[in-house]
């Protein structure tokens, strides 16, 4: 049974730093496509970052043009762990922040391109 837990999220001042957790179980984390979204009350929700699976040609990572520069995603393979790092935190970051699995290459920065998510973890950035 596939399963994502996210931890991590919390309240920090604007320029701050908070790194975002996501501990999946039921496959091996380097087969799958894994994502990070978020929602912000009002709003739909939007492609964060993401990391494809290991293949032959390696592995890639994408990020919204709002979080480049700020944000990384990483995974531990040996912790089957999904991580997100954020650096200098806006409030305009404030959401709750999903992590995702599944679904195809081409479809990484789409919501609807993962098949199983996590309940989500709520960041706030005070400004």
């Amino acid at each position: 049974q596939v399963q994502l837990v996210e931890s991590g999220g919390g309240l920090v001042q604007a320029g701050g730093s908070l790194r975002l957790s996501c501990v999946f179980s039921g496959r091996t984390i380097s087969t799958v496509n894994m994502g990070w979204f978020r929602q912000a009350p009002g709003k739909e929700r939007e492609f964060v970052a993401a990391i494809t699976a290991i293949s032959w040609s390696g592995s890639s990572t994408y990020y919204a043009d709002s979080v480049k520069g700020r944000f990384t995603v990483s995974r531990d393979v040996a912790k089957n762990t999904l991580y997100l790092q954020m650096n200098s935190l806006k409030p305009e970051d404030t959401a709750v922040y999903y992590c995702a699995a599944g679904g195809t290459r081409a479809g990484v920065t789409i919501a609807t391109g993962y098949d199983y998510w996590g309940q989500g973890t709520q960041v706030t950035v005070s400004s």
